[in-house]
């Protein structure tokens, strides 16, 4: 099957995606991209030993600032993640605001790192036009510490106790959460919140759609990627004003219904009182809303209504097995309209009339039973896009104003990739378990994206073998875990396939791409024969396959027996 179709008028987001490949429209400024987890990740960690799940835990990350990165729960940003979107949630029994997924640590798992929480990727079309999601919230206490001794109790070879086995939704106690997103226009985003109250009895629940900015203004470093302070300030109505010196000014709008939103504003800072028992430099914290909402401290948010960290904190009581439902408009102040909610429901449903057509289209003799497998499965390729930015430089050296990393660390991983560079939105294993890239998955990934998404799919497979990606030596990077790893050679195999997939409306392959992508593959074979092909053969010799869960031993080391 190729992505050769008939001109189609009628198909609108393919109009969209030739806008966005062709610099008319910016289409896909805004989407998915932020990560379900930053904490616990190898470019947050600043540890003398190397272990990040220890460095930066779950219970830090409500508290203190990323370096590298955002997350949120089912969240939208630009595509630098500079001004991100997401939900937070309490049910007035948990101990912390929901604000990101939990899961449990690589050392805290019965087998590794294992998310424990129920979220679905529903819908989404290539240029993030439309997007839904759900996520399933227990109306009890969540059982973290139930998930942590029980799965530490658990050997390698029982199976995971998974949330569900907690009986934390028993009776159908919990709500069904559902983030839509469709846009009006390249910069004006409507969101859609509905809360499902699956359960027999009315029950309360705590919404706070937030607005913040990503800190990239604490480090004391200067020049690209680290504009001045922003700021998001109340505007007229029920919205608020978010200003960045680089990506414009933005207005959030929330709908005032019976239960009208407080606004709530604190900044995206380090608690630095609460985790390591020092002054703090601001006296608004990134943890504000938690201590507001689930701590009853009014006093920890700011009443100037102003900051880099905004939030609609809705009061919501949802009664039994019924919903409701909170609009919102992310929008360029230069695309706001007087009446941000006139004609919200129609571009809902013309946005999800057009991924219909979309789909449709490029599903001719799929079987009706599976289409909606395949659509689901294109959702989840989608959603999991995410910004990743990581510069191997300047986290080896440290920030000016924080206290420089160990000097063991300088020599230590990724030292020999210092040229490495990643500011960009790449497709991820999984935005939880593995949010970084792996240059084998992504290659992999591009096959599907060739079919919905061609010129996605051929910038994905160049981005990595450009010079701030590829190492001098030809090798092509990773993952974070270790950059100089081995990976099969498979990024050759996947462009070809891209190339014979993506097949446009008069019958023409993209030669030029073929032409672009093999100068590199030639240093990138350079450096296969050299490094590992020790007989000459021409033959894959060993390396990291990606099976370290079930393999009976590590590629990427010589066997025991010496064989």
């Amino acid at each position: 099957m190729s992505t050769r179709t008939k001109p189609d008028t009628h198909d609108i987001e393919s109009r969209r995606l030739r806008e966005d490949a062709e610099r008319e429209h910016n289409w896909k400024r805004f989407g998915p991209y932020l990560s379900e987890r930053q904490w616990g990740t190898i470019r947050e960690d600043y540890s003398q030993d190397g272990d990040g799940w220890l460095d930066f835990p779950h219970d830090q990350a409500r508290s203190r600032a990323y370096r590298w990165g955002e997350d949120g729960l089912l969240g939208f940003c630009d595509r630098q993640a500079r001004l991100c979107f997401a939900l937070a949630l309490w049910n007035e029994q948990d101990p912390i605001l929901k604000e990101r997924l939990f899961g449990l640590t690589g050392p805290e798992g019965n087998h590794g790192e294992d998310v424990k929480e129920l979220y679905y990727y529903l819908d989404a079309t290539p240029t993030h036009s439309y997007n839904k999601a759900l996520y399933k919230y227990p109306q009890r206490a969540y059982p973290f510490a139930q998930l942590i001794a029980e799965n530490r109790r658990r050997s390698n070879h029982d199976p995971e106790f998974e949330l569900a086995d907690t009986g934390v939704f028993d009776g159908d106690r919990y709500f069904d959460v559902f983030a839509e997103y469709a846009k009006a226009g390249p910069e004006d985003v409507l969101i859609k919140i509905t809360v499902a109250n699956r359960g027999p009895e009315a029950a309360a629940l705590h919404l706070l759609p937030t607005l913040w900015f990503r800190n990239t203004w604490s480090w004391g470093r200067q020049g690209e990627g680290y504009a001045a302070r922003p700021r998001i300030t109340r505007a007229q109505g029920d919205a608020v004003q978010a200003e960045h010196p680089g990506l414009g000014r933005y207005l959030l709008h929330a709908e005032a219904t019976a239960d009208r939103p407080t606004w709530l504003f604190t900044d995206n800072e380090t608690n630095r009182s609460r985790l390591y028992n020092l002054a703090n430099e601001y006296p608004y914290v990134k943890d504000a809303f938690h201590e507001y909402v689930v701590e009853g401290r009014r006093d920890k948010v700011n009443p100037a209504q102003e900051g880099t960290k905004a939030a609609a904190h809705y009061r919501l009581s949802v009664p039994a097995r019924a919903e409701v439902s909170v609009r919102l408009r992310l929008t360029a102040t230069e695309a706001a309209t007087a009446s941000p909610f006139a004609g919200f429901d129609q571009v809902f449903r013309d946005r999800r009339a057009e991924a219909d057509h979309f789909y449709e289209a490029r599903m001719i003799g799929v079987k009706a039973t599976d289409k909606t497998i395949v659509r689901q499965a294109y959702a989840g390729l989608l959603w999991s896009k995410q910004f990743y930015h990581y510069d191997v430089r300047a986290w080896l050296a440290g920030d000016p104003k924080n206290p420089s990393p160990p000097q063991r660390a300088r020599v230590g991983r990724n030292a020999e990739w210092q040229h490495l560079y990643n500011r960009d939105v790449l497709s991820m294993p999984d935005k939880w378990e593995y949010p970084w890239f792996a240059a084998w998955d992504l290659a992999f990934h591009m096959i599907p994206f060739a079919r919905i998404d061609p010129h996605f799919a051929k910038e994905q497979l160049l981005l990595l073998l450009r010079e701030w990606y590829m190492h001098p030596n030809g090798q092509l990077p990773a993952y974070e875990f270790a950059f100089g790893d081995v990976n099969p050679p498979v990024h050759a195999w996947a462009a070809w396939r891209v190339y014979k997939i993506a097949v446009d409306s008069n019958g023409h392959r993209d030669t030029k791409f073929l032409a672009r992508v093999f100068q590199k593959l030639l240093l990138n074979f350079t450096w296969w024969v050299n490094r590992k092909d020790g007989d000459g053969n021409n033959i894959f010799a060993g390396g990291f396959l990606g099976l370290d869960n079930i393999g009976v031993f590590d590629r990427s080391k010589a066997l025991p027996t010496g064989g």
